[in-house]
C-alpha cells in the first residue's frame, strides 16, 4: 500500500478514535479545525519553503465572512462556508502577490506587516467586524434540504461529525495536490529556487498558487471555528493566531500533512490540560515547546518515524539472529 494511502487511513483512524477517548466534542472539533489551518500553513512552509506570519489574516477573514453573512443576510450555512473559503483565497492572493516579490527576511516582514494591518483594520471597523468585541451570536443551523433536516449540528458531537467530514475531504484533496506534478514542483522550488528558475518554472506563479490554496484552507478553518464558538473574535486576526498556527506546523513536522494534525492535537490538548493546572500555563507550554524544538528537529512526525524504524530494526535483527543460529545448531548436531 502506498504511503499516501496509509497516511489517509491513519487520519481516518484518528478522526474516528477521538470521540472514543475525548469527552468534549468542542475540543475534538478544535483539534481538527486547527489541523486544517496547520495543513494550509504546511503547504507554504513545508512544500514551498515560505515562512509566513500572515495565516491569521486568512483565518480571520474566514471567521468574519461567515459571521457577517449568517448574522446579516439570510444565507444557508453551506453558502456562507463557501464564501469564507473564497474570501480566504482572495485575501491570500492579495498578500501573496505582494509578499512573493521579496525573499527571506523581507518576505517574512511583509507577511507580518500585512497581519498587523489587517488586525487594525478589523479593530477600526466595529460596525462591520464588531471591533474589540467581535461578531456575536453567530447561528449554527442544521443543514436542511427542502425543509427537511439532513445533518443536525446542534450538539458538539454532531458538529464534530460535520467538521470531521470536511477535514478528511480537505486532507484528501491536499494530498492529491501534494502528490501531483504541481506539488513536486513546489518541492523543487523549496529545495533550490535558482535551479527551478533555470529550468523554466514561473516561481512567482507557483508561489502565488500555493498562497491561494493555503488561504482557502485556512479561511475554511476560521469559518468552522466561528461556527463552533458562535463568535468571530478579534483575536482570530491577531498576530498570536498566525504564530500559533506556525508553531503547530513546526511542532508536528513540516513537509507532511498528517504531521500538521499531530501538531495541532499536541498544541490544543496540551494547552487544555496545562490550563487546568496553572493560570500561567503558557509559561509551561513555552518550556515544553522549547524542549520539543531542541530535541526533535523533525517534529512529532520525525519522532514517530524514528520510533517506527527502531521497532522494525529490532524485529529485523531478531529474524536475522534466528536465521544465523539455525545453521549453527544443525552443524552442531
Amino acid at each position: 500500500m502506498q504511503a499516501k494511502h496509509v497516511q489517509f487511513l491513519i487520519a481516518v483512524a484518528i478522526v474516528v478514535a477521538m470521540p472514543l477517548f475525548m469527552q468534549s466534542g468542542s475540543l475534538a472539533s478544535e483539534v481538527l479545525i486547527y489541523g486544517l489551518a496547520a495543513m494550509g500553513c504546511n503547504l507554504l512552509l513545508g512544500y514551498t519553503g515560505l515562512l509566513s506570519f500572515g495565516q491569521g489574516i486568512f483565518f480571520g477573514l474566514g471567521s468574519y465572512t461567515l459571521g457577517i453573512l449568517l448574522t446579516r443576510l439570510p444565507l444557508p450555512m453551506p453558502v456562507a462556508l463557501a464564501s469564507a473559503v473564497l474570501m480566504g483565497a482572495a485575501g491570500a492572493a492579495l498578500v501573496g502577490w505582494v509578499a512573493i516579490r521579496q525573499r527571506g527576511t523581507y518576505f517574512v516582514m511583509l507577511t507580518l506587516a500585512f497581519a498587523q494591518m489587517f488586525y487594525f483594520i478589523a479593530y477600526s471597523l466595529p460596525g462591520l467586524t464588531g471591533g474589540d468585541n467581535g461578531l456575536m451570536d453567530i447561528p449554527r443551523h442544521s443543514i436542511a434540504v427542502a425543509g427537511q433536516t439532513v445533518l443536525p449540528l446542534a450538539s458538539p458531537w454532531q458538529y464534530y461529525g460535520f467538521v470531521a467530514v470536511l477535514f478528511l475531504l480537505v486532507f484528501w484533496l491536499l494530498r492529491r495536490v501534494c502528490d501531483s506534478i504541481f506539488g513536486r514542483t513546489l518541492l523543487a522550488v523549496r529545495d533550490n529556487e535558482e535551479r527551478a528558475a533555470a529550468v523554466g518554472y514561473n516561481l512567482r506563479l507557483l508561489k502565488l498558487q500555493a498562497f491561494v490554496i493555503s488561504g482557502a484552507v485556512t479561511g475554511l478553518a476560521g469559518a468552522l471555528h466561528a461556527l463552533m464558538t458562535g463568535i468571530a473574535p478579534l483575536s482570530n486576526a491577531e498576530y498570536h493566531t498566525s504564530e500559533m498556527i506556525l508553531v503547530m506546523t513546526v511542532i508536528g513536522g513540516s513537509g507532511n500533512l498528517l504531521a500538521s494534525l499531530l501538531g495541532a492535537a499536541f498544541y490544543v490538548l496540551l494547552g487544555d490540560w496545562l490550563s487546568t493546572l496553572w493560570p500561567r500555563w503558557l509559561l509551561i507550554l513555552g518550556v515544553v515547546l522549547m524542549v520539543v524544538s531542541l530535541g526533535m528537529q523533525g517534529g512529532l512526525w520525525g519522532l514517530c518515524q524514528k520510533l517506527w524504524q527502531l521497532a522494525r530494526g529490532g524485529k529485523a535483527n531478531d529474524k536475522a539472529d534466528g536465521k544465523a543460529l539455525a545453521p549453527a545448531k544443525e552443524g552442531h548436531a
